[in-house]
């Protein structure tokens, strides 16, 4: 019995633990070790973080606003091509695609670099202007990323993943394991 118990209770683990939320954003594929780097050279400083819309048309902010000086190079974060530079909105634009169906964007930056041109991370996509709306600075580097449709914070290829370890993990009665809405492995222990 213990061991049928136990099977059963390790399968649930492995299909909650491996099921991603539904509202949750895939995560970029890239870890920053493998060839992403700031967008500016220099410490960044944010002055406005991404903010993820509730959904395709809400409200939100796609992207991170990084203060930098203005006329300072603006770099290609990654590898990639360019797939359009030149002007939205009244606003100089640079866009770059990625490996993985990511896209990075930069604005507003003055491009030094057109469409279908090959980039390696740290080429100089152009210069940052001044102007950006709402920007604290001298000028703001509006550095938004996207896998497909989906807007992604792009300070998270700078960031390596973050592990965190429960150390306080207790054993719950067998009835607890069933009002759980996710199952951490420290909570799979039963009581008896």
């Amino acid at each position: 019995m213990r061991s049928a118990l136990a099977a059963v209770l390790v399968a649930l683990a492995a299909g909650v633990l491996s099921a991603a939320p539904a509202t949750a954003d895939p995560a970029p594929t890239a870890r920053p070790a493998e060839g992403w780097s700031a967008p500016l050279a220099g410490d960044l400083l944010v002055t406005r973080p991404f903010e993820p819309p509730p959904h395709a048309y809400g409200p939100g902010h796609r992207g991170a606003d990084l203060a930098g000086p203005a006329g300072s190079p603006v770099l290609a974060a990654g590898d990639g091509v360019v797939v359009f530079a030149g002007t939205v909105a009244g606003r100089p634009v640079v866009s770059v695609d990625h490996a993985g169906g990511l896209r990075t964007t930069y604005e507003p930056v003055e491009a030094v670099v057109g469409a279908g041109q090959p980039l390696r991370r740290g080429d100089p996509l152009g210069r940052l202007a001044p102007g950006h709306p709402g920007c604290p600075a001298a000028a703001c580097l509006h550095w938004g990323l996207r896998r497909g449709e989906a807007y992604l914070d792009p300070l998270l290829v700078l960031r390596p993943p973050r592990v965190r370890l429960l150390s306080n993990c207790t054993r719950l009665p067998r009835s607890e394991l069933r009002q759980l809405p996710t199952v951490a492995p420290c909570q799979l222990g039963v009581a008896r």
